[in-house]
């Protein structure tokens, strides 16, 4: 005996809306099927022609069972006289009468074919074939339609595009109107981490949810069918965080113990450890992704930040609850692994450099660095001090050689000190502790410099004046040196003063500048000198009404505002130009304003203007600081709108302290009270004791010619504050000086550009980092196992063909040659042979400034617009748009691709 087919409520309500509009007055219909609507579902409503009209099923099994139902049916009440009575049953045809058949709409037992009901409710004229024998499927739809019915499929429905649609209205797994649905891991396992999903797959009968994952399985991959398994085990939320640890456990050290422990987390959602890698490598692949998202920043950034987190804690969570913590150790993707990772280099910070070094690489490599940036720009610190602290110590050979040491590099390492300072955000103890000693041992070396700089200086201002500086930029001879060069020619200069500012403040706001708007310059170096910016010593003792008075009056001068702005414009008079001095309070705005329109007004003048900012002296006297070690444009008052309004006026500027500052890192802060004589914070008059230093001489202007400074930077003699100032620490002496101009067409005669490679010390950069030489980029690339040709004269023919360098090579290939006939103002072969090189050996990225420099070592001339420069070289090597060479990040970085160089001008020869 055949099997009859099944109908749900869904299926007579399709069932009776095609047939009752053409059944006349007919309320009986017979089904040849049984009912699956269940005892709740036998009395409902369905709308024909618009009309509303009852609907009631029985099940009736013999034909006399079926002639008393419809008996019934017509005795009872019903006032419309519309009521339809609806039979199922397995009652064969042949058995019914047919006075009972008279009544029934189409004179017989109706069946029932799920297929027919589905295309209908699709609209399709025809159905995926191999939809026909899917029952779960057909039933699926019929059970799922929404209440705006299914969308429209077209001709025939397709068993994905079914498929697809019922996953959005069982799920919410795409959308019911959407012809395509763009499915992948990503999709699956978001909406594992929604609310509801995966509670209702987890309420489907088991055959959907069967067939369910086997389509997913095809379409996403192998890892659906145990994701789902878990989102059917209600477990689902869980599943990207069980992927994680699956990737963690599957590489660990003793992967058969960890998939051990993890079994007992997956349970019987996990068929076979043969299922555990796709799902391990799609949920990795996943969260991946997202730190990709993350890393980008912005809104959307944030949002992908917390989900990685979420997922990842989690993770780790229930790695802690299965015990398999230790197994898993230092997984590269687990926030447990970065911790692990972040104490493995904090271990390292007391011994060598070279196993610092690898446990930075290893932290850097972890899928996470960049989502704890701040963490691991403060553990790269944390190495950068661990190479300082293994380079030979510099040698005290004279003030002016100290001061500028310690902007190039000791001011370096006090940035780094200031930074390790904060603390790690991690909050770990172990990694707190590793900063703390490393920061000790930092001080302990520094105070043997401070010393040596303190003896070095008390020599030195015995007998130093402006016409003796013993090789020092003296702080009154900064205007004449730095910022008169400016005003030549009718240049405008405009200069501010930061008062307070330390070479590590110096060095982070000039770090801050945008390269695009901004070109550092320097005075050029002598032959054989390396390139660095200029630093100048301070008045003694270090104090503003001392130095910052000698600094704009150009001489020798003590005394407050009004001393300053009198000798700051006899200064200028004396060389023909009109100058104006700015103090707090003149140059900001009024309500509406940014800055005081008396400021632009000067500004727009061919004046001489300088500004004094006294946001960093004041800090430090009220204590905003802190233990904050790092310093932004923005953190200081104006200076962002001053430098957009000296860019708009097209004004070089000089940025310049009138002295520098020591903080105070001491737990209560070491205060020396019985003591002689105090004149400020460091310095007195009396006797020296340890940690001071006696200084006399023409530049001292306090204390009668003659003071104690104290040197170490843990002693004070007033009351205790952020920072301070007046001792003779080489972090209080120097005073940076940085220029930077707007245009290339402002670079004074004598002068030439900074790249921004040789503004950090080697030891900064990396271990393998190379001082550059004075107006260079660094030493090219040499081919080892033989000598690089002997330049001869001439230009094209400054080499014998085929050998020398690499950039040597490729400017006298025929390609490189006829193409330099194309573009306009090209520069020489030397030039562009220098600058190959020069990035080569940089790893293939340098600054503008950096290939400029690099092509104005090798032919002396200078180019003074770098990024020009470099658009240029992208015109000349790029040819038919391979990107040999281009800008990058905004124009601040120059990109060399040595594979397309040599495919491009050697025929692909290395």
């Amino acid at each position: 005996m055949a099997v009859r087919p099944a109908a749900g409520r869904r299926a007579i309500e399709v069932l009776l809306e095609s047939e009752l509009p053409h059944a006349e007055d007919r309320r009986l219909v017979l089904v040849d099927a049984t009912y699956e609507g269940g005892d709740r579902e036998t009395e409902f409503t369905v709308r024909i022609n618009g009309r509303k009209r009852r609907v009631r099923i029985t099940e009736q099994n013999s034909p006399l069972g079926i002639v008393d139902a419809w008996q019934r049916h017509r005795s009872q009440e019903d006032p419309d006289g519309d009521s339809i009575l609806v039979v199922t049953g397995a009652v064969p045809a042949d058995q019914l009468g047919w006075d009972l058949r008279a009544h029934a709409v189409r004179r017989r037992s109706l069946a029932v074919d799920p297929a027919d009901i589905v295309k209908q409710l699709f609209g399709a004229a025809d159905l995926d074939a191999r939809m026909a024998g899917e029952k779960w499927l057909l039933d699926a739809l019929l059970e799922a339609e929404p209440a705006d019915h299914w969308p429209r499929s077209g001709a025939v429905l397709t068993r994905d595009r079914a498929v697809r649609a019922l996953l959005a209205a069982r799920l919410g797994l795409g959308d019911t109107t959407s012809d395509t649905l763009d499915f992948d891991a990503d999709t699956l396992f978001a909406w594992t981490r929604t609310g509801a999903g995966p509670a209702l797959f987890a309420a489907l009968p088991a055959a959907e949810r069967a067939g369910l994952s086997e389509w997913l399985e095809k379409t996403v991959g192998p890892a659906a069918p145990t994701l789902l398994a878990l989102a059917a085990d209600q477990r689902g939320a869980d599943a990207l965080p069980l992927g994680a640890l699956a990737s963690a456990a599957l590489a660990a050290s003793s992967a058969e113990a960890a998939g051990f422990a993890l079994g007992t987390l997956y349970g019987s959602a996990l068929a076979s450890f043969d299922a555990l890698r796709p799902f391990a490598d799609a949920a990795t692949g996943v969260v991946t992704r997202w730190i990709a998202q993350a890393e980008g920043g912005g809104p959307h950034g944030n949002e992908a930040r917390s989900r990685v987190l979420a997922v990842l804690n989690r993770a780790d969570q229930l790695a802690a609850d299965a015990r398999l913590s230790p197994l898993i150790g230092t997984d590269r993707l687990l926030p447990s692994g970065y911790r692990a990772r972040l104490r493995a280099l904090a271990a390292t910070l007391d011994g060598d450099v070279a196993h610092a070094e690898a446990a930075l690489r290893e932290l850097a490599e972890h899928q996470l660095a960049e989502l704890n940036a701040e963490s691991t720009d403060m553990a790269r610190t944390a190495v950068r001090l661990v190479r300082w602290l293994n380079g030979p110590m510099p040698k005290t050979v004279s003030t002016g050689q100290a001061v500028q040491e310690h902007m190039a590099s000791a001011g370096w390492a006090d940035l780094a000190v200031g930074i390790l300072s904060e603390g790690d955000t991690s909050l770990d103890t172990a990694v707190g502790e590793a900063y703390h000693r490393l920061i000790g041992a930092v001080r302990e070396r520094r105070t043997r410099l401070d010393e040596a700089f303190a003896r070095t200086l008390a020599d030195w201002t015995e007998t130093a004046s402006q016409q003796a500086t013993g090789g020092a930029l003296l702080i009154e001879n900064v205007l004449a040196e730095a910022a008169a060069p400016l005003a030549r020619d009718g240049g405008r200069p405009l200069i501010l003063v930061l008062d307070g500012m330390s070479a590590d403040v110096a060095v982070q706001l000039a770090g801050e500048l945008d390269r695009k708007v901004w070109t550092e310059v320097i005075p050029k170096p002598r032959p054989g000198k390396q390139a660095a910016r200029q630093a100048a010593v301070s008045m003694l003792p270090s104090l503003t009404t001392i130095s910052r008075a000698s600094l704009l009056s150009g001489e020798p001068a003590q005394g407050g505002q009004s001393v300053e702005r009198a000798g700051f414009t006899t200064f200028w008079r004396k060389r023909h130009r009109d100058a104006h001095l700015f103090h707090k309070g003149g140059y900001e705005g009024p309500p509406g304003h940014r800055l005081a329109p008396e400021l632009l007004d000067t500004l727009a003048s061919d004046d001489v203007v300088a500004v004094v900012v006294n946001t960093i002296d004041d800090a430090l006297a009220d204590g905003r600081e802190g233990a904050r070690g790092r310093w932004n444009i923005g953190d200081i008052s104006k200076l962002s709108d001053l430098l957009n309004a000296a860019r708009d006026y097209g004004r070089p500027v000089v940025l310049v302290s009138d002295h520098g500052h020591v903080l105070d890192r001491t737990p209560r802060g070491h205060q020396q009270t019985d003591v002689e004589g105090v004149g400020g914070a460091r310095w007195r008059t009396g006797t020296p004791q340890q940690g001071e230093i006696a200084l006399a001489g023409p530049r001292v202007l306090a204390g009668g010619g003659q003071i104690i400074a104290a040197w170490r930077d843990d002693l004070r003699y007033t009351g205790r504050q952020a920072g301070y100032h007046g001792g003779a620490a080489p972090a209080e002496v120097t005073v940076p000086v940085i220029t930077v101009v707007p245009s290339a067409d402002l670079i004074p005669a004598g002068w030439t550009l900074l790249p921004a490679e040789s503004t950090a010390p080697h030891w900064w950069r990396g271990g393998d980092a190379a001082p550059m030489r004075a107006g260079s980029a660094p030493l090219a690339e040499k081919p080892r196992g033989r000598k690089a040709a002997p330049a001869l004269e001439g230009e094209g023919i400054f080499m014998l063909p085929g050998r020398g360098t690499l950039g040597e090579q490729a400017v006298q290939s025929p390609l490189f040659k006829a193409q330099r006939e194309f573009v306009r103002l090209a520069p020489t072969e030397k030039a562009v042979a220098a600058v190959l090189d020069a990035l080569l050996s940089a790893g293939g990225k340098l600054s503008p400034g950096a290939v400029a420099a690099a092509a104005q070592a090798a032919t002396g001339k200078s180019q003074r617009n770098p990024e020009r420069f470099a658009t240029v070289l992208e015109r000349l090597l790029n040819i038919d748009g391979y990107p040999v060479l281009q800008l990058i990040e905004s124009g601040r970085t120059v990109q060399l691709d040595k594979s397309l160089l040599q495919q491009q001008f050697l025929g692909g020869a290395a």
